[in-house]
């Protein structure tokens, strides 16, 4: 099957390869690169190493996923049954 151009009526998404995406994929990386250096230069200057709390460490691993999820929930409802009639983005 041939690969044919879309129709021009539609519209076009944007250019993921385009320079914008480009910078904003940097600009991310730096920043977390950045945070890495703040973290590895606050650790060598810590004073005595931190011993984990196991109750922290779940609250931290189970917690704040359980609460985004919890917050995806309470939002469910008022996305889907908005009154909206456009129920997706398929052109088939």
């Amino acid at each position: 099957m041939p690969i044919t151009p879309p129709d021009p009526g539609l519209p076009c998404p944007a250019d993921p390869s385009g320079s914008a995406a480009v910078w904003s994929l940097l600009r991310v990386w730096a920043l977390a690169l950045a945070l890495s250096t703040a973290l590895v230069a606050a650790g060598e200057r810590w004073p005595q190493p931190l011993t984990p709390d196991g109750r922290w460490v779940w609250a931290l691993v189970l917690g704040l996923p359980l609460l985004m999820g919890l917050w995806l929930w309470s939002r469910w409802g008022s996305a889907r049954g908005a009154g909206n009639p456009d129920r997706g983005e398929s052109v088939n």
